[in-house]
């Protein structure tokens, strides 16, 4: 296992209890992965909250504690993680502070692993790969100078980094928009840098996290559009239409892009505490210009904008890529391979935790099924040889480098149910 995070956790744990000899290597000095505040692995913050709700958060078999906020910050996402790897005794087969310099295939069933500071490479029968995909930032090329501070949203970690500053926040994904919630609230002035209008999620629907809502909806027997119709109404009901707050009307259907979970955004444009401007055209000294000819002066631009999908450690041909993105399927098992998987390579729209939780119960039953059911083992390798990455009926997202990873949470996590079903006469070796 490449990594300790919420996904290698989840899979070292699902591992170990199917009797698959399995250990993590994690580069930091303890779990957590990007919850590790702090820690050269994190993008998150220091005011982070998850914007998944704890329910929808938490792994199946290991239940948020009722003291933890509905949408726990990131030290009650640390604090759960290691209670995690506590609960089921996973710190004995971890080694902390080992770095992985390179993998590479020698025959089925066989790998190198080079490991920072070993001369010799060491030999596994197969890897999963749990390194993240919100670590190595992707800034866009903007043509002209400026003469402020830029940065990526990785970089901001404190609120007293926007104090006295005028914050432009080019990017209006979940991230971009906390941020600049951040800036309406400590700097001189803040604003956002727009692509397209969005729908926005509140996080509560009378009382209740808005992902437990959506959930409940999706799980009555009632045709698919008629459950949308539902839940846009309930927005529509509980927060309005972003047009009315002065936000861009969204150009797209309200699934059709990542769900952007927050109402303060709304509220403080409505405010006039945060300014909304377009895309950027260039920069011009201390000015962005922006491409409806409106210019403006900022301190600090902070990039918002995402992260590339990068595996430094292996040879990207090894992951069967397509336009730069490993095609697997359910985008976690390799086609071809029977000894390497990536865990928690996914974007849903709501928690991930438990869909990786899943994912590893199919890894584990697949290489139990290797060695003791041939016939099962059989039957998944023709599946993801195939199926190529997709569900059964893919949703249809706005085209984007963010939704490349996307999958709807409740189909995805059905599609993985049924199938953990489906191994049901594997034994645990």
């Amino acid at each position: 296992m490449i990594g300790a995070g919420p996904s290698g956790l989840a899979v070292l744990k699902n591992l170990l209890q199917f009797g698959v000899q399995c250990h993590a290597l994690e580069r930091e000095t303890d779990v957590g992965g990007n919850w590790n505040f702090g820690k050269p692995s994190s993008s998150v913050y220091e005011s982070t909250h998850l914007i998944s709700s704890k329910r929808m958060t938490a792994y199946e078999e290991f239940p948020m504690p009722a003291s933890f906020s509905s949408y726990p910050s990131h030290r009650e996402a640390l604090d759960y993680l290691r209670s995690y790897a506590r609960e089921f005794d996973l710190y004995s087969q971890i080694e902390l502070g080992t770095a992985v310099n390179h993998i590479a295939p020698i025959a089925p069933n066989s790998w190198e692993v080079q490991v920072a500071g070993e001369e010799t490479p060491r030999k596994y029968a197969g890897v999963i790969i749990a390194n993240g995909h919100h670590w190595d930032p992707m800034s866009p090329e903007i043509a002209g100078t400026f003469q402020g501070e830029t940065m990526h949203a990785r970089q901001f970690k404190f609120s007293e980094q926007l104090r006295g500053r005028r914050v432009l926040v080019v990017g209006a994904g979940n991230t971009g928009c906390d941020i600049a919630v951040e800036a309406a609230v400590h700097a001189d002035a803040a604003a956002i840098s727009m692509r397209r209008g969005y729908h926005f999620v509140p996080k509560f629907i009378r009382g209740k996290p808005s992902d437990i809502v959506g959930d409940r909806v999706r799980s009555w027997y009632l045709p698919e559009f008629l459950k949308r119709a539902i839940v846009k109404h309930s927005i529509a009901f509980a927060l309005g239409k972003p047009e009315k707050y002065g936000l861009p009307r969204p150009d797209h259907e309200i699934f059709a892009t990542h769900p952007i979970i927050n109402s303060q955004l709304p509220y403080y444009v409505g405010h006039g505490r945060v300014q909304v401007f377009p895309d950027i055209e260039k920069f011009d000294g201390d000015e962005v210009v922006f491409v409806d000819g409106r210019r403006q002066a900022f301190d600090l631009v902070i990039f918002a904008t995402g992260y590339k999908l990068s595996f430094p450690f292996i040879d990207m041909q090894e992951l069967n890529p397509q336009e730069g993105t490993p095609r697997l399927f359910l985008h976690a098992f390799h086609p071809d391979r029977d000894d390497l998987f990536v865990a928690g390579m996914i974007q849903p729209n709501s928690g991930q935790w438990p869909l990786t939780e899943l994912q590893a119960k199919i890894m584990a039953r697949f290489i139990a099924a290797q060695q003791n059911n041939p016939a099962v083992a059989d039957w998944f390798r023709a599946l993801k040889h195939a199926s190529g990455v997709g569900l059964p009926h893919p949703q249809e997202y706005v085209a984007s480098p963010r939704h490349r990873l996307e999958v709807d949470y409740y189909a995805y996590r059905e599609t993985l149910r049924k199938l953990v079903r489906r191994f049901d006469a594997v034994k645990p070796l």
